[in-house]
C-alpha cells in the first residue's frame, strides 16, 4: 500500500483559519513542542484492534460481571432454528399466546406487578427445567430489548450457547419467519 503525506492545504473561503502545518514542519520544532524520536511521518502505523471474532465481549467491575451475548439478525437466527437450536421465548405469557414461534419454550424473564415490571427471581431456575446449561438456545423476546439482557443473564449463570434474536418476535414476524399461535 502506497502512502502519500500531505505538504500543503487550500482553503476554499477566507474566513476559515489556515490548517495546521505538517507534523514534519520546522514550524512545529519552532514552537517549543518536541516530538518523540521514534515518531516518522512517513511510517505507516497499523493500530491494534480487539478480535471481534470472539463469541461474547464480557465486562468486570468490582460488584458484578456483565457478559454481552451474541446477538444475531432474525434470518440467522431461524438458519439456527433450521439447523436444530430451541427457541426460548422470553416474553409474557399473553404476548406468548397471541403469536411465537413454532415450538418456543416461554418462560418470562420479567413479569407484571403493581408497580410496573420486576425480573422473574425463578428465570434461570426454570429454564433449567428445559435446558442443559451447554444448550444451543435462541433467546427472543417482543422487540429484542428484554431478550438480551435475559441472554446476558443466562450466560453469567454458566450456560454456553446462547444467542440473541436482534428485534425479537416483531422482526421475526415482519420477517414472513413461520409463526404459530396458541388456540
Amino acid at each position: 500500500m502506497k502512502s502519500i503525506t500531505a505538504t500543503s492545504f487550500r482553503s476554499s473561503t477566507a474566513l476559515l483559519p489556515p490548517p495546521p502545518p505538517p507534523l514534519s514542519s520546522p514550524y512545529l520544532y519552532n514552537t517549543g513542542i518536541s516530538l518523540p524520536k521514534s515518531l516518522n511521518s512517513r511510517k505507516v502505523v497499523r493500530a491494534k484492534l480487539p478480535n471481534y471474532s470472539r463469541r461474547k465481549a464480557v465486562l468486570t467491575s468490582n460488584s458484578k460481571t456483565i457478559v454481552v451475548p451474541t446477538s444475531v439478525p432474525v434470518r440467522v437466527a431461524y438458519e439456527l432454528f433450521l439447523a436444530g437450536q430451541r427457541y426460548l421465548d422470553v416474553r409474557l405469557p399473553e404476548e406468548f399466546v397471541g403469536g411465537h414461534v413454532p415450538g418456543a419454550i416461554n418462560i418470562p424473564y420479567m413479569y407484571k406487578n403493581i408497580t410496573g415490571m420486576c425480573r422473574n427471581p425463578d428465570f434461570v431456575a426454570q429454564v433449567l427445567k428445559h435446558f442443559k446449561k451447554d444448550a444451543e438456545i435462541i433467546v427472543g423476546c417482543q422487540n429484542g430489548e428484554k431478550s438480551i439482557v435475559a441472554a446476558s443473564d443466562l450466560e453469567v449463570n454458566g450456560f454456553t450457547g446462547i444467542t440473541d434474536v436482534a428485534g425479537g418476535y416483531k422482526a421475526w414476524s415482519e420477517s414472513g419467519l413461520p409463526t404459530e399461535r396458541d388456540h
